[in-house]
């Protein structure tokens, strides 16, 4: 007799339907949770699935080829996520990035990306809609999404050297085709580009002064290299604190290459650090999550592929507005029901961490990165 095994899919769908309020208040381009933070951005994620093997993210050992990832029935249409999109920018979400998984594996995803540009906020304003990918098709793609209202983009690339990219990715895609993926995206006007490295301490630490030097040197201005502190999401990537690299490491780093001097935020709740070159050579990011809790203004809700709504990157249940979504209910009762769900929001998991507090535990497993997007 074999011990029973549950499929990772299964764990993913914690989830509670969604009340749906007594009273219908309208919308007022305005959401405050518990700690007074307004909702003004929602990822997206379009599908679950992804064709790199990651180990921080999609370990190879885990999501093999018998994996069971969603059927199609079970992802969000296109108009399923439109409509989302519009109740959630009456709320006052202004800008939308599209995850995955590999977002650019979702078929004609210029379509819907498409119905998302004729969105407007609830001043008149056009939504920023972005996307982060892994750029393995974004060469062939980048035109046409930027010609459906696609504004900008962000590209994981976690070591310039091909030998420890391909270790990285474990499915022995080149280097060369994701830099190849980042000049198309600059070609169609999806600039700033955001390269996006997550640093793993020996696995490829030794890649940060050599991609820094690239994207200063060969990428210009319009190439935005920002650096990740390698995170505790879900629960297959075997996260441990001594891979960690904290940021104010990799500044160091970089410093001693290239002088730095810190910027100003460009807008409330944004995760990076800036950094300048002093020389005028370009700019770089640091997130550090682990090390530097962000939560006091998150401002981020995320819709997963099969319309779960999570409120922290690091949660472990989330509220079913598929349900809603695909019911009998209107505009209205589902508008009400998200505002209801932001309001009661006070998670906060980084700062407990950081603080050494208790962590909320529900003994549920946390939400894989490669559902939620990041």
């Amino acid at each position: 007799m074999t011990d029973a095994v549950i499929p990772l899919a299964d764990l993913r769908y914690a989830a509670q339907v969604p009340q749906i309020p007594a009273q219908l208040h309208a919308p007022q381009g305005w959401l405050a949770d518990r700690l007074g933070r307004p909702l003004r951005d929602l990822r997206i994620s379009v599908t679950d699935r992804c064709n790199f093997r990651c180990s921080y993210c999609m370990p190879k050992e885990v999501f093999d080829s018998q994996y069971k990832f969603l059927p199609q029935s079970s992802l969000l249409s296109f108009e399923e996520i439109t409509r989302a999109a519009r109740l959630f920018a009456g709320h006052g979400v202004e800008k939308l990035r599209l995850t995955g998984g590999e977002p650019l594996l979702r078929k004609h995803l210029e379509v819907l990306i498409g119905q998302l540009a004729a969105l407007r906020t609830p001043q008149g304003r056009a939504l920023d809609i972005t996307l982060t990918t892994n750029a393995s098709l974004l060469a062939r793609k980048a035109q046409a999404l930027r010609d459906a209202g696609l504004q900008r983009v962000t590209v994981s690339l976690d070591a310039l050297d091909d030998a420890v990219f391909r270790r990285m990715n474990d499915v022995d895609f080149p280097v060369a085709d994701v830099l190849d993926g980042i000049q198309a995206a600059l070609r169609a006007g999806l600039a700033p580009v955001k390269v996006n490295m997550v640093v793993k301490r020996g696995t490829n630490d030794d890649q940060i002064v050599p991609l820094a030097r690239h994207v200063r040197d060969h990428c210009g201005p319009g190439v935005v290299l920002r650096f990740i502190e390698y995170m505790d999401v879900g629960a297959t990537n075997g996260w441990r604190m001594d891979e960690v690299l904290p940021s104010a490491q990799v500044r160091e780093r970089l410093h001693a290459v290239h002088p730095l001097l810190r910027l100003d935020a460009s807008a409330p709740g944004e995760t990076a650090e800036r950094w300048r070159y002093a020389d005028g050579g370009g700019e770089v990011g640091f997130i550090s999550s682990v090390t530097q809790a962000f939560c006091g203004d998150c401002n981020r809700a995320r819709l997963s592929t099969e319309g779960k709504l999570f409120l922290c990157l690091f949660a472990s249940r989330g509220h079913d507005l598929r349900a809603l979504l695909r019911g009998d209910y209107s505009d209205a009762q589902i508008s009400a029901a998200i505002g209801q769900i932001w309001g009661e929001r006070e998670d906060r998991y980084s700062e407990l961490r950081g603080q050494g507090g208790a962590v909320p535990q529900d003994g549920t497993r946390r939400v894989e990165m490669h559902y939620i997007g990041g």
